[in-house]
C-alpha cells in the first residue's frame, strides 16, 4: 500500500544466488543518500529554488540486459505440466541496469552526474539555467532558480520516460516535505505512526528522553533467542530509518543499541521500545531549513573517551548544519582504542573533517566557492594537534586516516574553534544525557516541536 493509497505488487528474484568471485560485486546500484537530500533541500530553501517531483512508471523494466538471464517460475504462477521450465528475462528486474540507462538518457539532456555524489545530476547553461536532478531509483526531483527551465527539462524527461508528474513534491523517501515561504519542513510522522502501530504501542505512555538516565547496554552472554532477535531487528531497523531521515535526537540511542543486534537480550528489546515511548511523546516534530537564515555551513564534534566498559572504545559524534537545520549527523563507536580524551577528540575531528571535505567537494561541483568551514570542538589538545604539524610520541599510533584534518587546516579549507564542553550540542550524539541537558542541546539541532510535545 503506497502512501497515496495505491496498491502495488513486486516480483522479487533471488539476487543472493550470485557467486562470490564471479558476479558477486556486480549488483551495486547508486542511490542518493539522506544527507545529500538534506543538503539539496537546505540549498533549495536558502536559494528559494523552484522544485518539482516525478515518479517513473516501472522504472526497472527500462533497463537493458547485456547477459542471458533466467529465473524459476514464481510459486503459484507455474504453467501446469511445465513446472520444470524456467523464464528468460528480457528486461532487468533490479536497479543497476535501470541506473545505467537513466545515466545515458540524462547525458543526452545535457546533465552530468557529480563525481562526489553520482545520484546528483547537474545541468548548467549560461545565466540562471541551472537545474539539479536528485535521483533515488524511480523517484526524481528537479530543482533550480528558473521555473521555466526546470519545467522544460521536466517535459523533456517525461517525453523520454513514462512518468507521473508529482508537481511540487510533498514526500520523498517517506519524508513529508512542507514548504512555508522560505522554510522547508521535513517530517516522518506517517512512517512513525506505522512503526508505533506495528509495535503495538498506540496507547503507550511517552518518555522524556530516548533512554533512561544513566543506562548503558551490556553484552548479552546467553544463547541467541531467534524470535526475540527477529523482533529486535525489526524495531531497530525502523528506528534507524527514522534516525537517518529526520531524527538526530535518537541517533546515540539507536546506534548504541544497534551494536547488540546479533544477540539482543530482553533488556535490549525493552530499551529499543523505550525509544518508541520517546517518539510517541514527540510525534509531530519537523526538521526545518530556514531560507531566511544568515547562518552558513558549520560543523560541531565531540567524543566520549573509553565510554564502552567492555571494549573501551570511545564514541564519536558530529553534525553539519546549514540554514539552521542539520544536514548530516553521525554517532558511532571509534574503530581503535585510544589512550587519552585528546586522542579520542582528535579522531572525532578527523572523521568530521572528512565529511566537511566531501560537502565542500559536492558544493564546489555545483559552482559554490566556500570560505573555510568552521568545526567546533571542546578539547584544546585535539585542536592543537590538528592545527600544528607536530607528531607527538603519544599520537604516533593513530591511523593516518585521521591525520587528513591537518592538511585541511593547513590549506585553509577548515577552521577549528574551541567551545566549552557544557555548551557543545554534539554531546547529544556521544552519550546518554540527563533530561535537562538533552532538552538544551536538542533545541539547537534545527528541530521544531509543536506545543504539547515533550
Amino acid at each position: 500500500m503506497k502512501s497515496d493509497g495505491r496498491k502495488k505488487a513486486h516480483l522479487v528474484v533471488k539476487g543472493f544466488s550470485q557467486v562470490k568471485g564471479l558476479d558477486f560485486d556486480q549488483a551495486f546500484s547508486p542511490v542518493v543518500r539522506f544527507e545529500t537530500v538534506h543538503l539539496m533541500l537546505a540549498l533549495t530553501a536558502l536559494e528559494n529554488w523552484y522544485i518539482i517531483g516525478l515518479d517513473v512508471w516501472s522504472a526497472y523494466l527500462y533497463g537493458k540486459l547485456n547477459e542471458e538471464i533466467y529465473m524459476e517460475q514464481p510459486k503459484g504462477f507455474a504453467v501446469p505440466g511445465q513446472e520444470h521450465k524456467v523464464l528468460r528475462l528480457w528486461h532487468a528486474l533490479y536497479g543497476l541496469a535501470w541506473w545505467c540507462t537513466l545515466d545515458e538518457s540524462l547525458k543526452e539532456l545535457g546533465f552530468e552526474h557529480l563525481k562526489s555524489e553520482v545520484s546528483i545530476f547537474f545541468y548548467k547553461k549560461k545565466g540562471t539555467n541551472i537545474v539539479i536532478g536528485i535521483i533515488y531509483v524511480d523517484n526524481a526531483q528537479f530543482c533550480g532558480p528558473n521555473k521555466a527551465v526546470v519545467d522544460a527539462i521536466k517535459a523533456q524527461f517525461m517525453r523520454k520516460w513514462e512518468c507521473r508528474d508529482l508537481g511540487e513534491p510533498n514526500e520523498f523517501l517517506q519524508m513529508q516535505i512542507t514548504r512555508k515561504g522560505h522554510t522547508i519542513h521535513l517530517d516522518q510522522c506517517a512512517y512513525l505512526q506505522k512503526v508505533v502501530e506495528h509495535c503495538g504501542m498506540l496507547n503507550a505512555k511517552s518518555a522524556s528522553t530516548p533512554l533512561p538516565a544513566g543506562y548503558y547496554a551490556t553484552k548479552n552472554t546467553e544463547p541467541v533467542d531467534v524470535d526475540l532477535c527477529s523482533l529486535f531487528q525489526m524495531v531497530i531497523g525502523s528506528l534507524l530509518y527514522l534516525m537517518l531521515g529526520t531524527r538526530p535526537d535518537i541517533a546515540f540511542a539507536a546506534m548504541h543499541l544497534l551494536c547488540h543486534a546479533t544477540n539482543p537480550s530482553q533488556d535490549h528489546l525493552n530499551k529499543v521500545l523505550y525509544i518508541c515511548h520517546y517518539l510517541i511523546g514527540t510525534p509531530t516534530y519537523s526538521l526545518v531549513y530556514n531560507g531566511g537564515s544568515s547562518a552558513g555551513l558549520i560543523a560541531c564534534t565531540d567524543s566520549d573517551w573509553g565510554s564502552d566498559p567492555t571494549s573501551r572504545l570511545s564514541q564519536t559524534g558530529f553534525y553539519l548544519k546549514l540554514a539552521d537545520g542539520l544536514i548530516s549527523w553521525t554517532s558511532c563507536a571509534q574503530k581503535t582504542i585510544v589512550y587519552s580524551s585528546t586522542e579520542a577528540e582528535y579522531m572525532a575531528l578527523g572523521d568530521c573533517a572528512h565529511q566537511v571535505t566531501w560537502i565542500q567537494s559536492l558544493l564546489g561541483e555545483l559552482g559554490y566557492k566556500l570560505n573555510a568551514i568552521l568545526i567546533c570542538g571542546d578539547n584544546q589538545g585535539s585542536i592543537f594537534m590538528a592545527s600544528n604539524p607536530v607528531t607527538e610520541p603519544h599520537s604516533k599510533h593513530i591511523n593516518i586516516h585521521y591525520h587528513g584534518i591537518c592538511e585541511s587546516v593547513a590549506k585553509g579549507n577548515i577552521k577549528l574553534f574551541f567551545i566549552d564542553g557544557a555548551e557543545n550540542p554534539a554531546n547529544l550524539l556521544t552519550k546518554n544525557l540527563p533530561h535537562k541537558k538533552f532538552m538544551k542541546f536538542r533545541a539547537q539541532l534545527g528541530l521544531q516541536f509543536p506545543s504539547g510535545s515533550i
